[in-house]
């Protein structure tokens, strides 16, 4: 596969750039959220987003697919689904007299797991081999996903009835938890003031693109520095007093794949320490595990906790320069 050159890594900055205004344009205050969800497509990875019903988090998935002209389907996770709600399963055809394989909603590019914390963990495990191994095995049968593939999950941190906690292992397959708040006052009125058309999108990018950017992410440069840095915030997150379980091993490559694919969605084909920041709340806000005498110290809601926590312990690693 041909290298990119400095013109084509405009192009995908430029590109990328159009699609975050104009998704923005129907989800108001989405451009960082869009930024981060294509650096988890293109580093071949999920995302599970955070947030109170009403904040456009079906309409952002949707749009975003629209403009990766990708395929799209959703899944609204119920108490009483079965995992081939989700995989698919085998029927007896009468005709042929034969099983056949009828596939599932999880045969797509990107699938949009709706509440996911809504159905039992069984439910949830058949998106653990779909997510990691990118394939489903039923009847004995290992049957490949479409490439690529993305799980775009939803999940109401609020609201606690009739919910089945996500299990810690499918947790660690998202690489970005995103937390969506509510919009600031000037953004609310934006959204009452647009005009909300059901129009093709102005600006996309395709699946050879997709495919391609994917294949370059591991030639992307990160320096000797630049990883010495990253193991270091990792090991600083095992040694914090606030942390009673730090980010795993597991992590410190996807940190390595995340800000390669950062590096990438902004145009350059080496590695900054400034990819490393931007990119670490929302890549350890679901991985560290505080220790109550944390939260009780603070005021504000886990997620703002946390997000305290990570700046303290960016501010004790040294970044090269």
């Amino acid at each position: 596969m041909a290298k990119l050159t400095v013109k084509d890594l405009k192009e995908v900055r430029n590109t990328i750039d159009l699609i975050c205004n104009d998704i923005n344009k129907k989800v108001v205050g989405s451009k960082e959220l869009v930024r981060f969800m294509t650096i988890a497509l293109v580093s071949n990875n999920h995302v599970l987003m955070e947030g109170v019903p009403g904040l456009a988090k079906t309409l952002l998935a949707s749009e975003f697919s629209k403009h990766m002209k990708m395929v799209f389907k959703r899944i609204q996770f119920t108490p009483d689904m079965l995992p081939s709600d989700v995989s698919g399963n085998m029927i007896f055809n009468l005709e042929t007299r034969k099983l056949e394989f009828r596939e599932g909603p999880v045969f797509t590019n990107i699938l949009l797991a709706d509440e996911i914390n809504r159905t039992p963990s069984k439910v949830q495990s058949a998106l653990l081999e779909a997510m990691e191994e990118k394939q489903v095995s039923i009847g004995g049968e290992t049957r490949p996903l479409p490439v690529p593939f993305m799980v775009i999950a939803t999940q109401n941190p609020i609201e606690q009835e009739g919910t089945f906690p996500v299990a810690e292992a499918l947790m660690d397959r998202f690489l970005f938890r995103l937390i969506l708040k509510y919009p600031d006052r000037k953004s609310e009125v934006d959204i009452l003031n647009r005009k909300i058309e059901d129009s093709e999108p102005e600006v996309t990018m395709d699946v050879p693109t997709v495919v391609r950017l994917r294949g370059q992410v591991q030639s992307v440069f990160a320096s000797q520095q630049v990883k010495e840095y990253m193991v270091d915030i990792m090991r600083r997150t095992r040694e914090s007093k606030k942390v009673y379980v730090g980010a795993s091993p597991r992590t410190t490559a996807k940190l390595l794949l995340a800000s390669k694919s950062c590096a990438l969605v902004h145009g350059r084909s080496y590695v900054t320490p400034e990819d490393v920041y931007y990119i670490m709340k929302p890549m350890l806000n679901h991985r560290l595990i505080l220790r109550p005498e944390a939260m009780l110290d603070e005021n504000d809601e886990g997620t703002d906790v946390a997000d305290r926590v990570i700046d303290e312990i960016l501010s004790e690693v040294q970044a090269p320069k």
